[in-house]
């Protein structure tokens, strides 16, 4: 019997999508955000992803931001809640009082729209979307008219997901995307933190100011940081709420968690038009950290840097941008 599966269903009450292939299994929850909400291997007891337990859900919904895989539009802070675009400046709500800033966006908190789901011989998949126009609370805000689809496929290769953006409007529009994934460390139930080794494919570390604001400069990296892009380090090894470039390594951008007890790597292979990881480790809990990829520098649109050192990409009419990025887990080389 093929294990291959896409239904709906409820994730601790929500309405979800689930999907099963061989071992694995993963949940997405389309009313809050489109956010993939869960990925683990069944037959380990692996949970790849920080997933909120039934009665953490009330508070998940009202801070969406720091469980699974939520998809962020614009990313980030963005100084006195001004986006200047194209000769106009947009304003958006300052949602962080703390800052005097405004965080994230709208999308993670968004309904989102299941378009497809089903399963083939190779893969179990769900394919949702979210339309901004005039009837989107967002547009308010920043009046640029787009799609964002995202699909999600499990095979044996692991997880798969598809960003696909589409400007549907007559204007120029800002693609800033970025995606605020919260990966479990350890993963495995019988491993601890002290089992847990980081590689991340950073550069420079941006300099944040007071209001979590990048100054333009970068700043040394220390001996953990240093090791954090080359052998490896413990994702907890300082208190880390920090901003890097990403420069690609062997043609790849992405994050590895080894498990030295297991003797396994969870990948997760983002892309190359990410040109920014961001990364937070809620101060070093000893449970799970968030490695962000980011295609923009916070506050950019404010910055008076180059549009491609700081990721300030963007879309003519009727353009399209895609991405794909995959979580998977391999043998630790020896």
């Amino acid at each position: 019997m093929m294990n291959n599966q896409a239904y709906k269903g409820e994730f601790h009450g929500e309405p979800a999508v689930w999907l099963r292939y061989g071992n694995y299994e993963a949940a997405l929850l389309p009313e809050i955000g489109g956010n993939l909400i869960a990925f683990r291997d069944l037959e380990n007891g692996y949970r790849f992803l920080r997933e909120p337990e039934e009665a953490e859900m009330e508070e998940f919904k009202s801070n969406p931001g720091v469980h699974g895989i939520p998809v962020l539009y614009p990313p980030n802070r963005y100084e006195d809640g001004k986006f200047p675009w194209k000769g106009k400046v947009h304003q958006l709500p300052i949602n962080e009082p703390a800052t005097g800033n405004h965080l994230h966006g709208y999308l993670h908190t968004s309904a989102w729209e299941v378009v497809d789901l089903g399963q083939t011989s190779e893969e179990s998949y769900v394919v949702v979307k979210v339309t901004i126009d005039e009837h989107h609370m967002m547009y308010q805000y920043l009046p640029f008219k787009f799609t964002v689809k995202l699909r999600y496929s499990l095979s044996g290769e692991g997880l798969s997901q598809q960003l696909f953006v589409k400007n549907d409007g007559e204007m120029e529009m800002p693609c800033l995307f970025a995606f605020h994934t919260a990966v479990n460390a350890p993963f495995a139930p019988d491993s601890t933190e002290e089992d847990c080794h980081l590689k991340l494919t950073i550069g420079e570390r941006w300099e944040l100011n007071e209001r979590q604001l990048p100054t333009g400069k970068y700043q040394a990296l220390s001996e953990g940081e240093l090791k954090m892009k080359s052998s490896g380090v413990s994702p907890y090894f300082m208190p880390m709420d920090n901003h890097y470039t990403a420069v690609p390594q062997n043609g790849r951008n992405r994050m590895e968690l080894t498990d030295t007890k297991l003797g396994a790597t969870l990948v997760y292979d983002v892309g190359a038009s990410y040109k920014q990881w961001m990364i937070w480790n809620n101060g070093a809990s000893g449970k799970f950290f968030c490695p962000e990829p980011q295609i923009n520098l916070v506050n950019a649109p404010n910055m008076d840097l180059p549009a491609d050192e700081v990721g300030l990409f963007s879309l003519a009419p009727g353009e399209i941008w895609e991405e794909t990025a995959r979580i998977y887990l391999k043998a630790t080389a020896q």
